[in-house]
């Protein structure tokens, strides 16, 4: 089975249970952006988690197998259209070299690794439209000199 076959499966399966990132992750013990980002194929899961998740959504050994393959980060390199994913490239675009800038400033010459990272997305209720919270926090990763 490929990636692309195991993310149709996972999300038609999660789709017909009517269940959530959140409950899906609880039932796996993983947050559910991360799971989220294994189902989709862009990370790969343990065989125990893998197991745990296609359990849980009623899919077979073939999706649970393909969940652990070790994935290939590739995207598509043209300008996302999807409104909310463009809006993530917008703000990298206009706010891209102040983050760079501040995070130098105060860490030094490196960069923040996407690998010892996490994420979590969280909703703030506000009276004027609820607030999209998003945190990344990776470990910082000097470079250094030989």
């Amino acid at each position: 089975m490929t990636k692309t076959e195991m993310k149709t499966a996972i999300l038609d399966a999660k789709k017909a249970k009517g269940m959530t990132w959140e409950a899906l992750g609880g039932a796996v013990g993983l947050a559910p952006e991360f799971l989220c980002s294994a189902c989709l194929g862009m990370n790969s899961l343990s065989e125990a988690n893998a197991k745990t998740c296609t359990e849980a959504l009623g899919l077979g050994p073939d999706v649970a197998a393909a969940l652990t393959e070790f994935p290939k980060k590739v995207w598509d390199q043209t300008i996302p259209t999807d409104p909310l994913i463009y809006r993530f490239y917008e703000i990298v675009g206009v706010y891209g070299e102040t983050l760079k800038e501040v995070i130098h400033e105060q860490f030094g010459d490196g960069i923040m690794s996407a690998i010892d990272f996490s994420m979590d997305v969280a909703k703030q209720e506000d009276p004027k439209g609820d607030r999209v919270v998003v945190t990344l926090n990776g470990k910082f990763l000097p470079y250094k000199s030989w």
